[in-house]
């Protein structure tokens, strides 16, 4: 029986998900030695986010339960085991990556997880190298966590910051993560404020992006991006905004780019505009590509905002989710608010998913061969 060339064969592997070039490793050993060669892994990797294939939601309920959620299909949950296996313990996403995500439980102990693979590991543990005051002072932790390509090194960026009444008291640090040396070391630090108690940064265009104040008693939030390559902070400058209306805007990554979300009232409709920056770091490249009049879904605006995931896999329309603000200052998604939003009719159409739990905070996420180890 004739073999297939070699370039062949791969290029059929590249098309396969993950799932199946797991089993496929099984059929022999020059197939297995193909799937687990790194540069098959990177080829596979940019394929699908080229073709915009073998991605998923990753869904995360009650703070240790996850799901993940086909982004082809959209139909079923699949559960999925985390690091801690059977353990009640909350943990948060502090971050994805291709494939990759990091997270945190409440020990304080950070995970990379790949739940594609099922491969996990601990990253060792590092201390705030400031000390702290005797009386108590509010402290604020930022993560991020992406991919540099110049030194092909995965990077968890750690913030922390305390601060007291009229800056009576002001220290912070910034320390950077990279799996490549498996160890922390402290950058240069950061010359603005960190208000909220945890935030996690936004990837986009082989950088991380935080909403921050210039001063602790400035009431506009600004954008500021680490570059992974130089380590590097730096402001970016928002689209103009109607600030004489209550908005509630974020900042999120959707096809590669920068992309604001800002939810105001206008009359008695409740209006949601995306803006996504096309030329990264210019002003004037950022661009409305969304302004939807939703009053059917935000009937309790400022506490229920829409918040747009992707693109779908041609482009013509967008995911969103509901996003609920709760008491207690969490956001959660609601399971029936899943929509697509068609960019050229303006059209709504509802999506539903079986298995999907009562409430929930969703990542975007590829699925990728990516190892930790």
């Amino acid at each position: 029986m004739a073999t297939l060339p070699h370039e062949m064969t791969i290029e059929i592997l590249l098309r396969l998900s993950v799932k199946d070039l797991l089993r496929f490793k099984c059929v022999s050993k020059p197939w297995c030695s193909s799937i687990d060669d790194p540069d098959f892994i990177k080829l596979h990797l940019s394929h699908s986010v080229k073709t915009n294939t073998n991605h998923s939601l990753i869904l995360r309920h009650c703070e240790y339960h996850f799901f993940s959620v086909n982004y082809d299909s959209l139909k079923t949950t699949q559960r999925l085991n985390h690091p801690l296996g059977e353990q009640k313990t909350p943990i948060k996403i502090l971050g994805t990556c291709n494939g990759l995500l990091a997270v945190i439980d409440d020990n304080g102990r950070i995970f990379l997880w790949n739940p594609s693979t099922r491969k996990s590991q601990v990253l060792p543990s590092t201390e705030i190298e400031f000390s702290s005051p005797s009386i108590f002072f509010p402290r604020s932790t930022y993560y991020g966590f992406g991919y540099d390509p110049i030194s092909d090194d995965y990077k968890l960026v750690r913030m922390v910051q305390v601060h007291g009444k009229n800056n009576s008291y002001l220290h912070s640090e910034a320390k950077v993560y990279s799996l490549r040396s498996n160890c922390w070391r402290r950058i240069k630090d950061f010359c603005f404020y960190l208000i909220l108690h945890r935030k996690f940064g936004i990837l986009a265009n082989n950088a991380l992006h935080w909403m921050v104040f210039k001063t602790p008693q400035s009431w506009k939030q600004n954008l500021v991006g680490f570059d992974l390559g130089t380590e590097e902070f730096r402001f970016l400058e928002l689209p103009d905004l109607c600030l004489d209306k209550l908005f509630c805007y974020d900042i999120k990554a959707m096809g590669g780019y920068n992309c604001l979300t800002a939810t105001f009232r206008d009359s008695n409709d409740v209006v949601a505009e995306v803006w996504i920056m096309k030329e990264y770091g210019v002003k004037e490249s950022w661009v409305k590509l969304i302004s939807w009049n939703q009053p059917h879904l935000l009937t309790c605006f400022p506490s229920v905002v829409v918040v747009p995931l992707a693109f779908s896999k041609n482009g013509d329309k967008v995911l969103f989710s509901s996003d609920v603000h709760t008491n207690f200052g969490k956001w959660y998604n609601l399971r029936d608010k899943f929509v697509w939003y068609y960019l050229w009719g303006e059209r709504v159409e509802k999506v539903e998913i079986r298995g999907i739990p009562t409430s929930f905070d969703v990542h975007f996420c590829v699925e990728s061969l990516v190892p930790i180890n």
